[in-house]
């Protein structure tokens, strides 16, 4: 094997966990083509040793047409190799070692484009590893379970694969408040390489924040803070203690996310991954349904602290993470996950404008007053004030009519949406969520971190095997809590159990 091949077969093998054998002294020769001799008086390109990993289409012929790529352009391949995709179980990776210049590389990855699904490439001189370009994301791709349905993760280490930037990762707009502050930027691209190394499993790493960030953090904490207890629902306010004892939540001190990450697997199973940017709705979601919420750790702008265009870690600390640690409103963003899985990009758009405008921009009613749960009301002073002062905007939850309602990033939404409670938005969740169209269901299970999919009798049978073991112990306990209170409702507690039974016509079944 090549000098080159090595390491990036170890990163390879890294990432993959899984165990190599490589052969030396196998190498595919091509003959060198006749054009080379006709630039005999022009210098010479440069040639260097290059690594390329590539994982080809489903179609007959793909490896065939691949390798003739390199035959055609007088590609030296010096070593080769397969295994088993990691990306789904009938594909296959390949490892080509090959010699080549520039010129001829573009060419290459021209013409292996039309072959293969995913691409990387790999430059090596000297043994030190270059920057290139990750390959397609795998929420890009489409399943070969179902047809041309989206592919979608099966296990929580398969996160690893749904991670597409739409923006704001290593490059700022340049209507950013950052955009022309090169300290900034290149702040932003540590925290880039930070979340795309990250793989599932290892722990965050932590940030030493400068003096500037902690400062304009607690500029933030401070204005917001005054308006919480007014205006948060009672659910954000009964976390924020436990937030500042076991977090370090404070004006002058930007919590870690791997500290808020423990907390968070104690109370709700909640686990936080850190993101290099606005993600993408499908891999967003999918995330939600494995209880893990993509989350930044860069800070906005300090020129202008009280905006930003994108999610940052005043958002999401300061946002989100008081009511990811009730457990009511932890199950109900699973559940707006698990419905994204395997969805249309039609029905996942339509998820991801009800997430915007509940977990983002909700509201609820407690006491008679309208209070807030949104993270993005919650982390901004002034569109927190305009909502509440804007009775007239605000509506009552109607999934059907607010999935029609325009998203708005760079200034005050349009209308906001109210619900009494959290469990009144999930079952209003479940109902729209029965429309998406897909020829299975979907169940989480947190002891193996994994979706099963339940596609026929059988897996149905048995997962009704396993709750009945649950409905025992509920029962038994109703029996013993109903021995000594006589007033307990029994009926409304079967009643709640029988109608999450319903018949193909939505009537609920009957004994």
């Amino acid at each position: 094997m090549s000098g080159s091949g090595k390491p990036l077969l170890g990163l390879w093998l890294y990432r993959s966990g899984e165990d190599w054998s490589y052969k030396e002294d196998c190498p595919l020769q091509t003959a060198a083509t006749g054009a080379n001799q006709a630039l005999n008086e022009e210098p010479k390109p440069k040639v260097e040793k290059i690594s390329v990993i590539f994982t080809l289409k489903n179609q007959v012929g793909g490896l065939v047409r691949a390798l003739q790529a390199f035959q055609d352009l007088g590609i030296n391949v010096n070593h080769i190799e397969s295994r088993p995709s990691q990306l789904a179980d009938n594909q296959v990776d390949f490892l080509v070692d090959i010699d080549t210049d520039q010129r001829k590389l573009d060419q290459l990855g021209r013409l292996l484009k039309r072959e293969v699904q995913t691409m990387v490439i790999g430059t090596y001189g000297n043994g030190e590893e270059n920057e290139f370009p990750p390959p397609t994301p795998l929420s890009a791709t489409t399943s070969f379970d179902f047809d041309d349905m989206p592919w979608f993760p099966k296990k929580i280490s398969e996160l690893d694969q749904a991670q597409n930037v739409l923006m704001y990762g290593a490059e700022l707009d340049a209507d950013h408040p950052g955009f022309k502050d090169p300290v900034y930027r290149k702040r932003r691209e540590q925290f880039f390489r930070i979340a795309m190394n990250y793989k599932h499993g290892q722990p965050i790493p932590k940030v030493q924040y400068t003096p500037e960030e902690i400062k304009t953090w607690g500029t933030v904490f401070r204005e917001l803070h005054k308006l919480y207890q007014k205006h948060a629902c009672r659910e954000y306010l009964e976390n924020w203690p436990q937030l500042e004892k076991y977090c370090g939540y404070r004006e002058d001190n930007i919590p870690q996310l791997e500290d808020v990450n423990v907390f968070l697997k104690r109370k709700t199973g909640f686990q936080l991954r850190p993101v290099a940017g606005y993600l993408s709705p499908r891999d967003f979601l999918s995330g939600l349904a494995f209880r893990v919420f993509h989350c930044t750790q860069y800070i906005r702008h300090s020129s202008d602290p009280f905006y930003t265009p994108e999610p940052d870690c005043c958002h999401e600390l300061l946002g989100h993470m008081p009511l990811l640690a009730n457990p009511s409103f932890a199950q109900f963003s699973q559940e707006l996950g698990l419905a994204s899985l395997g969805a249309s990009e039609e029905d996942v758009n339509k998820l991801a404008t009800l997430y915007f405008f509940t977990v983002e921009f909700g509201l609820c009613k407690q006491e008679g007053e309208m209070r807030v749960y949104g993270a993005g009301l919650l982390s901004s002073v002034a569109e927190l004030r305009h909502a509440i002062n804007t009775p007239e905007k605000i509506k009552r939850f109607d999934p059907d009519e607010t999935v029609k309602q325009e998203c708005i990033i760079t200034s005050f939404q349009l209308g906001y949406w109210y619900t009494d409670s959290f469990e009144e938005a999930k079952e209003k969740m479940r109902t729209f969520a029965e429309q998406i169209q897909r020829p299975f269901g979907l169940r989480y299970n947190p002891y193996t971190q994994s979706v099963e999919v339940l596609s026929n009798e059988q897996k149905i049978t048995a997962v009704v095997s396993e709750l009945r073991g649950d409905l025992c112990i509920v029962n038994s306990a109703l029996k013993k809590i109903s021995a000594r209170h006589s007033n307990l409702d029994v009926d409304k507690i079967a009643n709640l159990l029988q109608t999450g039974l319903a018949t193909s016509n939505g009537e609920d079944n009957q004994k």
